[in-house]
């Protein structure tokens, strides 16, 4: 998924012209030529956050680590919110510490992806064959026909709703759905749908926090986790939310290997094992957890899980 930058200006057109030759250079691969740019920009104006953050991606096209992560954490300390993600690229050059040694995205930076993405998010989606719902939907479906049990909700909660994809898919099996997402303008989206009772915009696991336990009966998430490091607070609040038989119900992107990774592309994958354990803890029984993919990517499927669990 990819948006495009956020324009952050220098306040000097001049500079803000560089930023713009700067870029194009990077595109055509020419990044050392980039670098000279940027570096003489951000000498001119020491304020500029999008002229440090470029810096640190073209000495990163260098594979001068060093001296991206230095970039980096100039422009995480010239913006508090990190609404260019500077502290995601440094968590990828392993300068941050978090689960496994990696820090989680900034609620800044994934708010402001969504809210320069919206327009355009479901056109996208669909050229990347997103069948997040779909697959929320049915394993939701056999789970409880395996149990015997009405695919029927009073009460859901949907995580990181976004435009309402996942609500619509669920539309005739929850009677009253409400919906939280990072992004205003993602939730203003999900509002014209009309299938959610409440929205707001915020964090997941303050969404939850702020409720009393035990009164949901489903808990969803399509597409959201693989924005979260650390499953556990997530996990954790949703046990405490739902009532006893309550399911929770997500998919995650994953990988071979153990525990939790950042990739490329700025998303988290879940090992296997690491989703597992994560639900154990949480005291939420694992009902189904099947390989499927979400979304595709270079023309090729990402490695995904769809994962029903219960408050047994």
């Amino acid at each position: 998924m990819s948006t495009g930058p956020l324009h952050l200006s220098s306040g000097d057109p001049a500079i803000d012209r560089r930023l713009e030759w700067a870029r194009a250079l990077l595109d055509e691969g020419n990044a050392a030529d980039a670098v000279e740019l940027l570096a003489e920009a951000v000498k001119r104006a020491p304020q500029f956050l999008s002229g440090w953050f470029l810096l640190g991606e073209a000495r990163e096209a260098m594979d001068d680590r060093a001296g991206a992560a230095a970039a980096y954490e100039r422009a995480l300390a010239l913006d508090g919110e990190d609404r260019l993600g500077a502290g995601a690229r440094l968590a990828r050059l392993g300068q941050q510490t978090g689960i496994g040694g990696r820090a989680g995205l900034g609620a800044g930076y994934v708010r402001t992806l969504f809210d320069q993405y919206a327009a355009r998010f479901d056109d996208a989606l669909a050229r990347l064959g997103y069948r997040g719902p779909e697959l929320v939907a049915g394993a939701l479906e056999a789970v409880c026909a395996a149990q015997g049990r009405p695919f029927h909700f009073e009460a859901g909660l949907d995580l990181g709703c976004g435009t309402g994809l996942v609500g619509v898919a669920l539309a005739s099996q929850v009677e009253r759905l409400e919906g939280v997402d990072l992004s205003p303008n993602m939730v203003a989206l999900a509002q014209a749908r009309g299938v959610y009772a409440a929205l707001e915009a915020g964090d997941m696991v303050d969404f939850l926090r702020a409720r009393e336990g035990g009164v949901a009966d489903l808990v969803v998430a399509g597409d959201a986790f693989c924005y979260l490091d650390a499953l556990d607070p997530i996990l954790t609040e949703s046990h405490r939310v739902l009532r006893a038989g309550g399911l929770v119900a997500f998919t995650v992107e994953t990988h071979g290997g153990e525990g939790v990774i950042l990739r490329d592309t700025l998303r988290y994958a879940h090992g296997e094992a690491y989703v597992r354990e994560a639900l154990a803890e949480a005291g939420l029984a694992l009902r189904l957890c099947e390989a499927q993919s979400t979304r595709m990517e270079k023309n090729a499927p990402v490695p995904g899980l769809i994962v029903v669990a219960e408050k047994s």
